[in-house]
């Protein structure tokens, strides 16, 4: 049995189980289970990679995309480069064990947004300032795409803080993207504090939450007839990329 698994906390919001379990049974692995890790201390990793030999790859979610890091024994050039790891690969020989960490948010966020792009989208808002938002910095910058960070306390002068969102600002920028927890479940009622009455027909707003499959976000977005996406496309193609990487050869 090969064991893959998701490692986070809480991790009630998370649809990746239920994903990989589809995929084994549709593809016939019989051999392979996906499994969630509540660990509520991010240096439990470390017990739960020892104890269980069939342990082969793990996905990382909030709050621990970067908290992981400092656990990794080698990072691939794209994870170190963005700052936070959300695949981790056991790569085991003999009773060494070693492990590797990857971001295949970038990949998921960057052929889920590209299709949806037109020439005016130059410009980006980034709400939140965690390891999801790390990723999609780095896959704006491959799409040449211009952004700014938005944070609730902004740590220097070139991060907005939500006051700062006005119309000037909004002119600007055309691609809102909500890489916060705000909204996720079971939290559905909240939002993040943007103008909405701001927004029309030329934006694009994207929430990396994916449930629920509306946001509020997404909803008053799409009221003032924005293009609007979740995450799960983004969740599907960078499952099926941490998934290539636990498999191929080292």
């Amino acid at each position: 049995m090969r064991t893959y698994g998701l490692i986070g906390f809480p991790l009630t919001h998370s649809f990746s189980q239920k994903y990989f379990t589809e995929k084994f049974e549709k593809e016939g692995l019989t051999t392979c289970r996906y499994l969630n890790f509540p660990i509520d201390r991010i240096d439990l990793i470390n017990e739960l990679t020892d104890k269980d030999d069939s342990l082969a790859g793990l996905n990382v979610t909030i709050p621990y995309k970067q908290q992981v890091m400092a656990y990794m024994h080698e990072l691939d050039d794209i994870s170190e480069n963005i700052g936070a790891v959300n695949t981790v690969k056991v790569i085991r020989t003999g009773e060494r064990l070693r492990l590797k960490g990857y971001n295949t948010d970038a990949f998921g966020f960057y052929h889920s947004l590209k299709p949806l792009l037109k020439k005016k989208n130059d410009s980006a808002l980034i709400l939140g300032t965690g390891g999801s938002s790390k990723a999609v910095a780095y896959a704006l910058k491959e799409l040449r795409i211009n952004f700014t960070y938005v944070s609730r306390s902004p740590a220097n002068k070139n991060i907005l803080g939500y006051n700062d969102l006005n119309e000037q600002v909004f002119n600007n920028y055309r691609i809102i993207i909500n890489t916060s927890p705000a909204g996720m479940f079971p939290d559905t009622g909240a939002y993040p504090d943007i103008p909405y009455n701001l927004i029309t027909a030329d934006y694009v707003l994207y929430d990396l939450i994916y449930n629920p499959e509306e946001t509020q976000f997404l909803k008053r977005g799409k009221e003032r007839g924005a293009l609007t996406i979740n995450g799960l496309r983004m969740l599907h193609l960078q499952a099926e990329k941490s998934w290539e990487i636990w498999n191929e050869e080292d």
